[in-house]
């Protein structure tokens, strides 16, 4: 495996790699990033291609009190994994090598998409995603990405991304990957306590409930959204949201119970933010 901190190596190493797949990643790895990394080697196996991991603590993505600052920068320990589960090049860049001049070029995806659940409660975000995402696949160009569903809206922002720009890319969404208690894997599962990571699966299970209960003839998608938000908070959570979108473009959910749907949630147990999805599919 070849490690690359350098936009001119990244380059080289690149030049004769006609089947590329990108798994990108801020770091701090867990099994959750490996299997994306597991479905990346099998793709380029069959392509006899290569498989390029980024790891990159984006700072555009960052509102100003975000954990940029404290996000856990764990370089080695994530590059003795990527070798074991067959990653080829790791690109970790610098910051002043990926953004060697102030980024005043953005790519703004378009606010009925971005700035809704997610984009609301962190505003620049999805810019700040789109913006570092165009750039590794300019400097990458893959032929194939493959991104989590845990972060829901972000997937679909990027697939839309790729459609508008005619990218040659095929993008790929993996399953959330889960705890033995339901909780998503997530890097900032490490900022848990003991007590708050055994009160963390507490979310998921409040939208698997709502998940099951939405299904139940003549339910009110709104009010149970409500009940699971006023249930959290009695329990010590802070929730962002509890919404019930359509899957196509998480457009609020009317009523009619056709399409399939989505149930996406955020919330803060003690200082740590957490989100979580489920599809649900009539």
């Amino acid at each position: 495996m070849k490690i690359i901190h350098t936009v001119r190596e990244l380059k080289e190493q690149l030049t004769n790699v006609r089947y590329k797949c990108l798994v990108p990643t801020m770091g701090n790895l867990h099994e959750g990033h490996l299997r994306l990394i597991d479905e990346a080697h099998a793709k380029s196996q069959l392509h006899k291609g290569q498989v390029i991991a980024t790891i990159f603590v984006n700072r555009l993505q960052f509102g100003p009190n975000e954990d940029f600052d404290r996000y856990p920068r764990t370089l080695d320990n994530d590059c003795a994994l990527l070798d074991q589960h067959g990653c080829d090049v790791v690109f970790a860049p610098d910051e002043s090598e990926l953004y060697p001049e102030a980024q005043t070029y953005t790519v703004s995806p378009p606010p009925d998409l971005a700035n809704t659940l997610e984009g609301h409660f962190r505003p620049g975000f999805f810019t700040g995603v789109c913006t570092v995402v165009m750039k590794l696949f300019s400097l990458i160009q893959p032929q194939s990405a493959i991104f989590g569903k845990k972060d829901y809206q972000q997937l679909m922002i990027i697939e839309k991304m790729v459609k508008q720009f005619n990218l040659p890319i095929d993008i790929i969404g993996l399953d959330t990957l889960r705890a033995k208690d339901g909780l998503a894997l997530s890097s900032r599962n490490g900022y848990l306590s003991t007590k708050e990571r055994m009160k963390a699966v507490e979310l998921y299970q409040s939208i698997q409930r709502l998940a099951q209960l939405i299904k139940i003839p003549g339910s009110n998608g709104a009010e149970l959204c409500q009940k699971s938000i006023e249930t959290l908070n009695r329990e010590g959570w802070m929730v962002d949201y509890i919404s019930l979108c359509n899957q196509s473009d998480l457009s609020p959910c009317t009523q009619d119970k056709g399409g399939n749907w989505v149930v996406l949630a955020a919330a803060k147990i003690g200082k740590t933010r957490l989100i979580d999805n489920i599809e649900i599919n009539f």
